[in-house]
């Protein structure tokens, strides 16, 4: 259990303005104050000493996932049957999500609709950034924790105005652990790769590069000054993930933008995440 770490710590707070948009019927759930998620892997077991009276095992971590993926798949279903493309993006801290999402807003325009949900520990920098691009946005707080569960997420879709063709993107907390372990109903995992962290973070990290349907290796632009070796990361990725692709990216320059856009354009139709057309 992420104990030290304290995951579900109280004074979690989801904020943003209520809007009449589509709302997840599912909210009915009990919150999971005070819940975390194991350090081993789901259905870790805790045995105790063995004595006349005590010769069992106590399972700690498999319902806090269990309940997690149960919200999960509500959130999934909904969106779907809505039409709502949903993005998990997932790093370390500093990968550059935020400027990501800045410069995507601002590249598409009103061609696609988005909106977005922020996990940050404190402050609503982030969300407040978003917002200045004329793009609903709703801060997620979670204190000492660290990651986003699907819980959270199905209450802060809920303050946002969500219709048929929107993508939806939660900038999960900064975490190459954590958050890896948690569904929330995405329909793909985006993990960004920074060139500052280092060739060896898919082989340390596998878990959160494993799942993703894709890895941006952003701030491309920094390679002709740092030490690392881009086609050791990119074998690296592919050892890890064979499925995933990789789009190597920088914001600053737009190296790789265009690609990256047409990623998320075709995934999003794809995925069946448009308006229907009118007869």
């Amino acid at each position: 259990m992420c104990v030290e770490c304290g995951c579900g710590a109280p004074g979690q707070e989801v904020g943003g303005e209520r809007r009449r948009g589509v709302v997840l019927p599912h909210l009915h759930h009990d919150h999971h104050e005070g819940e975390g998620h194991e350090g081993s892997g789901p259905g870790a077991s805790l045995p105790l000493p063995e004595g006349p009276e005590v010769n069992r095992t106590i399972r700690i971590g498999q319902d806090i996932l269990e309940k997690n993926n149960r919200i999960a798949r509500d959130n999934r279903d909904f969106f779907r049957e809505h039409g709502i493309f949903v993005l998990n993006f997932l790093s370390a801290p500093g990968s550059g999500k935020t400027t990501l999402l800045e410069r995507t807003i601002s590249a598409l325009g009103t061609t696609c609709p988005m909106a977005v949900i922020e996990g940050d520990q404190e402050t609503s920098r982030d969300a407040d950034r978003i917002r200045r691009l004329g793009v609903q946005a709703v801060q997620i707080n979670t204190g000492a924790g660290c990651h986003l569960d699907a819980h959270q997420v199905a209450h802060a879709a809920g303050d946002l105005e969500l219709f048929p063709g929107t993508v939806l993107v939660i900038e999960n907390i900064g975490n190459l652990v954590c958050p890896a372990l948690f569904d929330l109903g995405e329909t793909a995992r985006v993990v960004l790769f920074s060139v500052t962290e280092g060739e060896d973070k898919p082989l340390k990290y596998p878990r959160i590069f494993r799942e993703a349907d894709l890895t941006l290796l952003t701030k491309s632009d920094l390679l002709p000054h740092l030490d690392f070796d881009r086609t050791w990361a990119e074998s690296s990725l592919r050892g890890v993930n064979p499925r995933g692709e990789t789009i190597a990216l920088s914001s600053r320059t737009g190296e790789g933008f265009g690609l990256w856009l047409s990623w998320l354009l075709a995934h999003r139709e794809k995925a069946g995440s448009l308006p229907q057309a009118r007869g």
